[in-house]
């Protein structure tokens, strides 16, 4: 089983005492390529050394907007400048992680709106994917696309919509990530969603150290979980596990242009 985990956050101090250990493992459980993406600006040279440094692993930059009370005006000018200087640089995948979080009362939806779609126009001007934190706000960040379009599109990280939704992001040109959260017992109107997408549409992700699975509850979540997930999601695809597995990393592969 070969995969691809396409969001990860590994460079957060809850992998510092195992880290290099951990992507041992993973590479002896098939996950051969792993993302990590920046969320502020003050993790954004971490993330690159951290991929710089290993094989198989590959970095997003951006501004999350759950760190929005952290953002700097500056920081938009400043990412900007990152994008410029690692221009044709193999080990930058994408702008990310970046979106819109309606769930978290406390965050300026309209100071939110103008960071997002500052960050599409530079993934425009880059020629970038975008990998797209949605939580609650499914409508106005499929508005926000489709006044802003990607010709390399992105993911919506761990997809929670509804299949009207996920079929206007696949027009827009976008992947659909699922992770742990549609594994557990309870998500039942995630696993009559999931049954409907096209496998063509799917990428997987762990969005490690959150969102563990049901299989590993209670505990850091791991990229290395990611074969337990792939497993759990294509029972409720209906699929084999190898199947999900081979189309999800090759839809990756390809949003990422990555041709090894």
């Amino acid at each position: 089983m070969n995969l691809i985990d396409t969001h990860t956050h590994l460079d957060f101090p809850d992998f510092d005492h195992d880290r290099g250990e951990l992507l041992a493992r993973c590479r002896s459980l098939g996950v051969s390529k792993l993302v990590v993406l920046g969320v502020h600006h003050g993790n954004w040279q971490r993330v690159w050394d951290l991929v710089q440094s290993e094989t198989g692993l590959y970095g997003a930059l951006g501004l999350h907007p759950v760190y929005l009370e952290q953002h700097q005006p500056a920081d938009l000018d400043v990412l900007g400048d990152w994008l410029q200087r690692l221009a044709g640089q193999p080990k930058l995948c994408a702008v990310g992680e970046i979106g819109l979080d309606y769930f978290l009362p406390q965050l300026d939806r309209a100071q939110q709106q103008r960071l997002f779609e500052a960050q599409l126009k530079l993934a425009a001007n880059h020629a970038l994917p975008a990998l797209i934190h949605v939580r609650r706000a499914h409508a106005a960040t499929i508005a926000t696309l489709k006044r802003f379009p990607l010709e390399r599109g992105g993911i919506i990280h761990a997809f929670a919509g509804s299949v009207e939704e996920a079929r206007e992001y696949i027009k827009l040109g976008f992947k659909l990530g699922l992770g742990g959260a549609p594994t557990w017992p309870q998500a039942q109107r995630m696993h009559r969603v999931i049954a409907q997408l096209p496998l063509t549409a799917i990428v997987l992700e762990t969005d490690a150290p959150d969102m563990a699975p049901a299989m590993h509850p209670n505990q850091r979540n791991s990229p290395e979980h990611l074969p337990d997930i792939c497993t759990a999601l294509a029972s409720l695809m209906n699929v084999p596990a190898d199947e999900l597995a081979a189309v999800s990393s090759r839809n990756a592969a390809e949003l990422f242009g990555w041709t090894d």
